[in-house]
């Protein structure tokens, strides 16, 4: 299974849920069925993991690599994933925008896996890094269970 996380710049919210899944998956010994990546609907492929994102999984003690380029979602990544995961509305729509809609689908809310409509506040700009680890922690762990189920 491919899942990729999809935030606007790649920089936050969706590497934070990159590599909080990829915790879970180890911790599971699933990783060898379950690849994780994340990419930017805007990214620009000049900016690395911003460093609030870096010191909030260091504080949960989740393992990262802190690459120095942001990566851009395409119309390729929706073929080659079976998740594509959004933190936010306008990343459902932007995402559905470069994939040329959903046919498969395969797009999610992140928050739709613990049953909630509703988005991840991006701290870029609310500088609340701490709640947005709380809900990406929530949902990866729903979403690792959803999968684990199937």
């Amino acid at each position: 299974m491919n899942i990729n996380f999809v935030c606007m710049g790649n920089i936050c919210r969706s590497p934070m849920a990159e590599y909080v899944m990829k915790d879970l998956i180890e911790k599971a010994g699933l990783s060898d069925k379950i690849f994780v990546e994340s990419r930017g609907t805007f990214a620009d492929q000049f900016s690395p993991i911003h460093s609030s994102t870096c010191y909030e999984l260091k504080k949960h003690g989740i393992p990262f690599d802190n690459r120095r380029i942001s990566k851009k979602f395409t119309r390729a990544d929706y073929k080659n994933c079976d998740m594509i995961i959004g933190m936010d509305s306008e990343n459902i729509w932007d995402i559905k925008n470069i994939a040329g809609g959903d046919p498969d689908n395969k797009i999610f809310l992140m928050m739709s896996f613990c049953g909630e409509n509703r988005d991840v506040d991006d701290p870029y700009y609310t500088d609340k890094y701490d709640i947005t680890y709380k809900d990406i922690s929530r949902a990866c762990d729903a979403l690792l269970k959803k999968i684990s189920q199937s």
